[in-house]
């Protein structure tokens, strides 16, 4: 049975006194579904975060890490760095790291390497700009990014990896891939991962649809057969909204 998921990225969102807000709030509510519940703040109120959900259902996971182990790299945040302070997870290849920070596969693919490396958890994304979609690229692009990040894994990787797709032209736009654009991408993503490790380790990796999922679509969403969660970006900074997908399973 694939882990159902919904995981909260905060992105570049509220500072300290922000953040403790907005945990209280999600610790008054109670979940009714047995999703895995993940939140990811912004790096400065990570520690802060992860000592007042430790003992809680919800795990604190990190946005983004460098692959080096340490060294000249102003600015960045190892794996060893996000595992002294309670991170176990990491997000990798988000489209906004790929656009603005030019982020390629190839770089991609050391970063992963490096989180499996301190048997961190990974959520990889991938996803396809309206250009591709209109141009019916859409396929072809997002197995490139599959194949070039993730495929020279050993199959035994595949149990630290989550997948999330992400149409890049339905964040934050308030456009939403319809659930059966959604449930065709995570098909097709399951069968290339099949064509690759088989289908006993394509069934075992849950994949998360990340595009302006909210508490009117999530249901409908969720139930497709291959989506098991979501990626939650700005319905995940309000409780309520938050925890009304969670229950959405």
């Amino acid at each position: 049975m694939r882990k159902q998921i919904v995981a909260g990225n905060w992105k570049m969102n509220n500072d300290l006194a922000q953040t403790e807000a907005l945990i209280t709030e999600l610790k008054k509510w109670t979940k009714t579904s047995d999703a895995s519940i993940m939140v990811a703040p912004t790096f400065t109120n990570l520690w802060q975060a992860y000592q007042s959900l430790k003992d809680t259902h919800i795990e604190v996971i990190a946005q983004n890490m460098h692959f080096a182990k340490n060294g000249a790299y102003t600015g960045e945040i190892s794996a060893t760095m996000l595992k002294s302070v309670g991170v176990e997870t990491v997000i990798l290849g988000h489209s906004e790291r790929r656009e603005y920070f030019n982020e390629t596969d190839e770089l991609l693919a050391k970063k992963v390497d490096a989180a499996l490396e301190n048997e961190m958890t990974v959520i990889f994304c991938f996803g396809e700009v309206l250009a591709d979609r209109k141009s019916n690229n859409h396929e072809k692009v997002v197995e490139s990014q599959i194949k070039n990040a993730l495929f020279h894994l050993k199959a035994w990787d595949f149990k630290r990896i989550i997948l999330a797709y992400e149409p890049v032209w339905a964040i934050g736009t308030g456009e939403t891939a319809s659930p059966e654009q959604a449930q065709d991408m995570h098909a097709f993503v399951r069968k290339t991962l099949a064509d690759k490790y088989g289908y006993e380790i394509a069934n075992s990796v849950s994949i998360l649809y990340g595009g302006s999922v909210k508490p009117n679509n999530a249901q409908e969403i969720f139930s497709k057969p291959d989506v098991d969660g979501g990626l939650i970006g700005g319905a995940a900074l309000n409780a309520e909204d938050f925890f009304a997908i969670v229950n959405a399973f």
